[in-house]
């Protein structure tokens, strides 16, 4: 959901500012939600820094904490424990990440009903990426193939959820374009294909180019799309692995991004403090652009991304039993 726009003298006081919008974050009273995403973890040690940063992040009080579901559905079970575990040792309310990559539309169906029968009432609907690994273009697995018996893609995977009923869906948004995709305007009419399949809100692609996505949320909004739009935000220290992210998902890395981490191969926490500052400062102008809600990409890690939802206003907050 957005914050109320800016008026003139609001804006007028921005320009004049002898702040940048990290500090000025600093006074801004709007309240903020917060969303996290993990990842199911593939071993014990892992498994033991996933749970840190749960722990880490929970008193913040987030609106949902999403996860993961590997290419091809790889993940399937990991990702149904750790939701199931999410639920029964946290106050968080996770949203549990569904492809449709194959699988058939029995097996889809039983996840979804497996995962109401647990309680989970908020479903993160994707396509998903083939299996595979990254291939010779850089994208994620081969050419997508839909299965004849599966569903075709996130749009009816959207009804299918809905069918089945009692959860909130949300979808992905590309604010670069899709790279499977033709154009920003097929994007667009995806998104809507999605919300008429019972979407509820949108959490876009991380990406760095700011003015890029705000040209798409004017272009969503002019297509008469309502649902919010939820900028996806990556906060990464690694840039040899960042490089390889925007390679297979399409996002632009800025030529300032690159010379900011230019020869810091072996210097980590420089790239930490680094990779906080940009993120925080995205952030930043963005909560002045009206947006009041992030969705952080945290790769199980905790320690950036409270660094910002410190700087976006977000406190620890006493647990409810």
């Amino acid at each position: 959901m957005a914050a109320p726009a800016l008026n003139l003298a609001d804006a007028r006081a921005l320009l004049l500012s002898p702040l940048g919008p990290v500090a000025r974050a600093g006074s801004n009273h709007n309240a903020v939600n917060v969303s996290f995403e993990f990842f199911p973890p593939k071993s014990d040690e892992a498994e033991a820094n996933l749970w840190k940063a749960v722990r880490r992040l929970e008193p913040l009080n987030p609106a949902f904490v999403s996860v993961t579901y590997g290419a091809g559905g790889s993940t399937r079970e990991r990702t149904h424990r750790t939701v199931q575990r999410i639920i029964g040792e946290t106050t968080l309310r996770p949203a549990a990440h569904l492809t449709c990559v194959e699988a058939s539309r029995d097996e889809v169906d039983e996840v979804i009903e497996g995962y109401k029968a647990i309680g989970v009432d908020h479903i993160v609907a994707l396509r998903g990426d083939p299996p595979g690994g990254m291939n010779d273009s850089g994208s994620i697995g081969g050419a997508y193939q839909p299965r004849a018996d599966g569903y075709a893609n996130a749009t009816e995977l959207t009804a299918a959820i809905s069918r089945i009923g009692g959860f909130e869906v949300t979808v992905g948004a590309y604010p670069e374009k899709h790279p499977e995709s033709p154009s920003i305007d097929h994007d667009i009419e995806v998104l809507k294909a999605k919300i008429d399949a019972g979407a509820t809100r949108a959490v876009t692609q991380f990406f760095f180019d700011i003015e890029a996505f705000l040209r798409f949320r004017d272009r969503v909004r002019a297509a008469g799309i309502t649902i919010p739009l939820i900028p996806g935000i990556m906060p990464v220290s690694n840039f040899a692995g960042l490089k390889r992210m925007t390679a297979a998902c399409g996002a632009a890395l800025p030529d300032w991004l690159a010379a900011h981490f230019d020869g810091l191969d072996d210097d980590p926490e420089t790239r930490k403090l680094l990779a906080a500052s940009i993120a925080a400062e995205n952030c930043a102008r963005l909560q002045e652009e009206g947006f009041s809600d992030f969705h952080f990409y945290t790769l199980n890690r905790a320690e950036l991304v409270y660094a910002i939802c410190r700087v976006l206003g977000v406190r620890e907050q006493k647990a409810v039993a």
